[in-house]
């Protein structure tokens, strides 16, 4: 049986590679660490690199292990779940892993300008509803903006149509940068090995549903105006796992 929620928690008050700082507490307590994460905390020059919605870190602790000249930290509000990634980054020795627990919406408040260089997206909630939620819309990018280095390189991995559609709408209408972009990370024609080398827990549920996995890897320059793409896209016909659609609506901006 798994640890309980609060003995997680407890755990996680005394990890060294885990900073908690929710809504409640960052009105309150500045993060001192902002602009000073390579010195105070993984203690080389090494590039930062985050995982935005890391859920149990996988990824950020799958990354670390395949780049161990990078220094990875995995963000998420669910402390729970963090717990997971960050347990094994412990007792595996990773010094080149943390984990940032906060709510997104304020990530700017943590990091300065240019101390990260790229930014992973893996199975975001699509928030099909509202766009100002959603990690890759343009209210995302201008915040990303204010901390990710000039044409800094933000990664993709859904298995959300809508998303994927839209992140890809999003690129065109600003005209920035793609590098790459699949849809069907596992299929034949993919070439990215970096993206397809580390499957997460959900990412496998989706597998297991038949869903294809869908990818793009663009640069964030810091000049020009970003706007939202005006377009219409056919919503998900399910939210999240074992959930149903729960909008009468068929499509949505």
């Amino acid at each position: 049986m798994s640890k309980g929620k609060l003995a997680k928690f407890a755990d996680m008050e005394t990890y060294e590679n885990v900073f908690q700082y929710p809504y409640s507490v960052v009105e309150h307590v500045p993060f001192e660490m902002q602009g000073h994460w390579h010195e105070q905390y993984f203690h080389n020059d090494n590039p930062i690199v985050l995982e935005l919605g890391c859920g149990k870190g996988e990824y950020t602790v799958g990354l670390a292990k395949l780049y161990p000249n990078m220094n990875f930290i995995g963000v998420d509000i669910k402390g729970a779940r963090m717990w997971t990634g960050a347990t094994q980054a412990i007792k595996e020795g990773l010094k080149n892993v943390a984990f940032l627990r906060t709510n997104i919406e304020i990530i700017e408040r943590f990091f300065a300008p240019d101390e990260v260089q790229e930014i992973w997206l893996t199975f975001s909630d699509p928030q099909m509803k509202n766009p100002r939620k959603r990690l890759s819309s343009t209210y995302f990018m201008n915040r990303y903006r204010r901390f990710l280095i000039d044409g800094g390189i933000i990664h993709l991995k859904t298995d959300s149509n809508f998303l994927f559609t839209y992140t890809t709408y999003m690129v065109e209408k600003n005209h920035l940068p793609l590098d790459f972009r699949t849809e069907d990370l596992y299929g034949p024609l993919c070439s990215d090995p970096v993206a397809a080398s580390i499957q997460t827990y959900y990412e496998q549920m989706w597998i297991d549903r038949g869903l294809n996995i869908k990818y793009m890897k663009f640069h964030l320059p810091h000049e020009g105006a970003l706007e939202e793409p005006d377009i219409e896209i056919p919503l998900d016909d399910y939210r999240s796992y074992r959930r149903d659609k729960r909008s009468s609506l068929e499509t949505s901006k």
